[in-house]
């Protein structure tokens, strides 16, 4: 029988094969000069991806495949940025190289402490602070008010960490159900407070982080809440939401139109991404050698359209199943984890990655309304890569065996 060592040897290799050529091939047919920075730093991802894989087979006991699909969803993103425009292919590997770093400090950070799940207080007030800095220093980009300018070439999107925080506080609840049951109203103080959070995301019309935040309470409050009446009434309140989002945003009723009729003003960038698409066929047009500039928002919104450009249809239903297989052992992991702090911590974190996979691909593909929202590693951008690499720490310290800490919290 093969060891956990042996297995994890072959994709691990795989990976590092499949980085080599697909970076080499896309240097071979690049037009500009390639300078040493950028040189330096594609090796050196290479190299730390390999080595952050071969580390954490060696520390942790859980689930080591699910940073080796990331892996693979990393190199793909960082070969079609670069491949875009190499000023964006240097600053994703910069932001991917910073996001492992804060995997590992998350990682450790959740393992080495036991009071995680006694902070919702604390989370629902970083989380609303969050919100509060960024209506009053915020920038409109896009039709949204959801960026923060820290420096002339650096910005962070806060509500890319506060749906990490929203996992916890819907965590921290469930996990100490029984305490807050003893409030009146407890289950109900909760939903306000989520619907609060939704609140500011619609004053910021920022509503595709909105579905996601309404995609990963309703997913949770599904399994845990023990009221079913609250279950359906946050089912119909979601529905209303969404009807009155079309009716008081203009944005989001030209989006829904542009759904329906690509063809109309405003349409181009579902057009050109419907296109680059269908030029691409099965095989793609080679790596380096397509036209994703055409597309707007091309490095953050519509990466899997020039991926499927570039890579081919064959490409973009791996990148598919990447996700599947990511999503699905993240469930696994919370049907089998022992502490419930974790398991609801591992669902949510799962619900996340499903749900905004989904919204990034099915907007390209025009299967939903664009929604702007960014393909978790794939896509560029510094804040969803970082809060992305957070949130897969979190399902890498779910997946360990946690039944000591459920045994000393049931003596203490």
């Amino acid at each position: 029988m093969l060891t956990k060592t042996a297995k994890l040897r072959k994709p691990r290799n795989v990976l590092l094969l499949f980085d080599i050529l697909a970076i080499g091939l896309l240097l071979l047919y690049d037009k500009t000069e390639v300078n040493q920075t950028i040189g330096a730093m594609t090796a050196g991802l290479i190299i730390l991806l390999y080595l952050s894989n071969l580390l954490l087979e060696k520390i942790s006991t859980g689930d080591n495949y699910i940073f080796l699909i990331v892996s693979m969803l990393l190199s793909i993103g960082v070969v079609m940025n670069y491949s875009i425009d190499q000023y964006f292919g240097f600053k994703h590997i910069l932001w991917a190289l910073v996001g492992i770093v804060c995997f590992y400090i998350t990682y450790f950070l959740l393992k080495g402490f036991n009071f995680w799940d006694k902070l919702m207080n604390f989370y629902i007030a970083v989380s609303i602070l969050l919100f509060l800095a960024t209506m009053i220093f915020g920038d409109s980009r896009l039709g949204s008010k959801n960026w923060i300018q820290i420096t002339s070439s650096i910005s962070i999107q806060p509500s890319e960490f506060i749906k990490i925080l929203l996992i916890f506080i819907i965590a921290c609840y469930y996990c100490n159900e029984k305490k807050f049951k003893e409030i009146k109203y407890s289950s109900l103080i909760l939903m306000g407070i989520v619907y609060i959070f939704i609140g500011f995301l619609f004053l910021q019309r920022d509503l595709g982080t909105a579905v996601m935040f309404l995609a990963i309470f309703t997913g949770i409050h599904f399994i845990y809440e023990e009221d079913r009446k609250l279950v359906w009434g946050n089912v119909v309140l979601a529905l209303l939401g969404v009807v009155a989002g079309y009716f008081l945003f203009g944005h989001v009723r030209k989006r829904f139109n542009i759904w329906l009729n690509p063809y109309m003003v405003g349409g181009e960038q579902i057009l050109e991404s419907l296109y680059a698409i269908s030029s691409g066929g099965f095989f793609g047009s080679g790596i380096g050698l397509g036209y994703p500039k055409l597309i707007p928002v091309v490095n953050s919104d519509f990466i899997f359209a020039a991926i499927c450009e570039e890579m081919g249809l064959f490409t973009g239903m791996g990148i598919i199943i990447l996700f599947v297989f990511l999503v699905y052992r993240g469930f696994k992991i919370s049907l089998v984890q022992p502490n419930k702090f974790f398991k609801i911590l591992s669902l949510g974190i799962s619900i996340l990655f499903g749900i905004q996979a989904f919204l990034a691909i099915g907007g390209v593909v025009k299967f939903i309304p664009m929604t702007g929202i960014t393909l978790p590693f794939v896509s560029y951008g510094g804040s969803s890569m970082i809060s992305s690499f957070i949130a897969l720490a979190v399902l890498q310290v779910g997946s360990e065996d946690l039944s000591y800490k459920t045994e000393r919290e049931e003596q203490i």
